[in-house]
């Protein structure tokens, strides 16, 4: 089955609603049938027999592992688990980066009746000992040398935890056996306890615990969602029926699997028979593109944001006359998106102009993809409207999604079917919405609620949470702030990042931080201003094209310290900056810009693993800086709308 181009879907063309008031349910279609993840996987590993089934880059090449030989693997990575004294119900943790492993440990422990905890594996040593002791894990995955380091430092903090299996044949320091060790051990009991293996493993109940996930949050300890086979396999099915496979696809797997985004991705391209071609790092994901040519690739915004800025530099740097092509192909297909996107077809004039920007500028870039790209799928955060329709503007769809670790995680997303940009979509079948009251909430919007099977059992050891977070109607707070619009969900922003401004104004910076993101100029954004008199953006250069434009411009500098110390460039990124508050109201419109040398990261708490902003820490971590720059205002008010 070919999947439906959204251009040619009339689902788009109607145009957006005035906002309902808060209150009003969305509903999915019906539910799914109660299911395993356990069930998944022996169904798709009988029924496909693909000798790409998984793929991972080895000795510099793409290297194929079948559908047989992944369910072999799985078989004995379980049957070596229980044998060495691991019972039903055990936690055994995953530290490992993205690779087939990752996965044949995941279904092993699955298909073992065990329930695994993955891990970041850029988390730090001493954020280790809270996830492994809160879960009781008794087993650790640990991929590399440098990963069973990690362990090893807080291994003696960790009593429950007896086996450190080191997947790499040199992460052996500090581990009791590796993985192939494992392997071996578990074919030697194939024959006398393969078919007995199998039959326990299809015994799992849909409600048996399959996950413990610790969310990264943006503030306080990490919480272990409790994640059931049916939360799963409910999501994967109902996913699968609003954004169609063909059959013969292949995706690019490179967002970490210890997020819930890519590992339920991951459950969904098994099930469907679609080769997964496994990235470690985000970094490689450019080479990865061209070398392995996808059909579908899921990814947070960030990958977005970046693609983006790289095709508006490369078209700048082209010289004059590039550009001004560049410009032109980019206005033709921003017509050209219009047309389509309201239902209509391009004709005339506007119909051979977008051919030759097709053909001049935007095939370059569907050929930096790959060529074969049918679409990308968002989620993790909110994805700029702009550079959403950029993309679709120039032949390459992504569908954005919404959702969360505790909703398994999808709860809308945009279909080819039924596609607006802007929105994260309709609600996936068996899922509900509400829309409720909220104080704080623009007119017309509230808070999001939901509730379904894709919904978690709730906080591992942490009743008081789980009240908090799901009430006695089984209806989860998401903690976001929305509206329904003809059945698409749009995000407005987090109910837990709304500021208050000492004037008592309410702002959402997620909007305003996106549209600015959308400068080439412009790699990373945050909005300070709760219980302060008016907002400030703090702002983090894209360098790849500030460095340039001042070299151009004849700027001179050392470090980039002087560079943004320029007044030119000063000058520069404020243009670039205030260019993105046109819309916004007095109040809600930073009134100081502070420009930051080095981007916020994983490393220094400022983000959490998915990239999001810890806006509180980096409030905190940036207080001497923020606070100069309100005492450098002090002289300014705060205004209204």
């Amino acid at each position: 089955m070919l999947v439906q181009d959204p251009r040619n879907a009339s689902a788009s063309a109607a145009p957006a609603a005035a906002a309902p008031a808060p209150g009003q349910i969305a509903r999915g279609g019906e539910r799914p049938a109660p299911g395993t993840v356990t069930q998944l996987f022996f169904d798709a590993a009988r029924r496909y027999d693909r000798a790409d089934a998984m793929l991972h880059k080895q000795g510099g090449r793409w290297t194929p592992i079948a559908h047989r030989a992944v369910l072999e693997r799985v078989r004995r990575v379980s049957l070596g688990l229980r044998d060495l004294g691991l019972a039903p119900g055990d936690r055994v943790a995953l530290l490992c980066e993205n690779r087939p492993e990752w996965a044949i440990a995941d279904y092993g422990c699955l298909t073992g009746r065990l329930a695994d905890v993955p891990i970041y594996p850029t988390l730090p040593p001493e954020q280790l000992p809270h996830i492994l002791n809160d879960s009781g894990a008794s087993a650790i995955f640990v991929s590399t040398p440098a990963q069973a380091a990690k362990v090893a430092a807080v291994r003696a903090e960790c009593p429950a935890l007896r086996l450190v299996i080191g997947i790499d044949a040199g992460a052996t320091d500090g581990c009791d056996l590796t993985m192939a060790e494992l392997e071996t051990r578990g074919a030697a009991l194939e024959a006398a306890r393969g078919a007995e293996w199998e039959r326990d493993a299809l015994a799992v109940r849909p409600d048996d615990l399959a996950t413990l996930i610790y969310t990264s949050g943006t503030t306080g300890a990490p919480k272990g969602v409790m994640l059931t086979h049916d939360n799963f396999h409910a999501n994967v099915m109902a996913s699968r029926r609003s954004v169609p496979f063909s059959g013969d696809d292949v995706a690019l797997s490179f967002l970490p699997l210890s997020h819930i985004f890519e590992r339920m991705g991951d459950y969904m391209y098994w099930s469907t028979g679609t080769a997964i071609a496994y990235v470690p790092s985000i970094d490689d994901v450019p080479v990865a593109l061209q070398e392995v040519k996808p059909t579908m690739a899921m990814s947070v915004p960030r990958l977005y944001e970046k693609m983006h800025a790289r095709v508006l530099d490369n078209a700048k740097a082209g010289g004059p006359m590039k550009w001004r092509i560049f410009q032109w192909a980019t206005r033709v297909a921003d017509r050209w998106a219009d047309e389509k996107l309201a239902g209509r077809t391009p004709a005339g004039p506007l119909a051979w102009q977008y051919a030759l920007a097709q053909k001049l500028v935007f095939s370059k870039l569907q050929e930096r993809t790959g060529g074969r790209m049918r679409y990308f799928v968002s989620g993790g955060g909110p994805l700029s409207a702009e550079i959403n329709k950029f993309f679709y503007a120039a032949g390459l769809t992504i569908l954005e999604g919404y959702g969360l670790t505790e909703t398994s995680p999808v709860i809308s997303v945009n279909a080819p079917a039924a596609f607006r940009i802007g929105t994260v979509g309709r609600v996936i079948d068996g899922v509900e919405v509400r829309i409720a009251p909220y104080a704080e909430a623009q007119a017309g919007d509230g808070l999001i609620l939901t509730r379904g099977p894709s919904v978690m059992r709730g906080y591992y050891n942490n009743p008081d949470a789980t009240r908090d977070a799901v009430d006695a109607d089984g209806w989860f707070n998401t903690g976001d702030i929305g509206r329904l619009e003809d059945g698409f969900l749009r995000i407005t922003d987090r109910a837990k990042d709304i500021i208050v401004t000492a004037g008592g104004k309410n702002i959402a910076p997620q909007p305003i931080e996106n549209a600015v993101k959308s400068s080439p100029f412009v790699s990373q954004a945050v909005v300070i201003g709760d219980r302060r008199k008016f907002p400030l953006i703090l702002i983090v250069p894209n360098w790849e094209t500030l460095e340039p434009w001042a070299g151009t411009h004849g700027l001179t500098w050392r470090t980039r310290t002087e560079l943004l110390a320029h007044p030119d460039a000063h000058a520069k990124m404020e243009n670039e900056v205030r260019a993105k508050f046109a819309g916004l109201a007095r109040f809600e419109t930073p009134k100081k810009i502070v420009l930051l040398e080095h981007e916020f990261s994983i490393e220094r708490g400022e983000l959490t693993p998915t990239l999001k902003v810890k806006r509180r820490v980096i409030d905190r971590t940036y207080r001497d800086v923020i606070a100069a720059a309100y005492a450098d205002s002090a002289h300014m008010t705060a205004g209204s709308d």
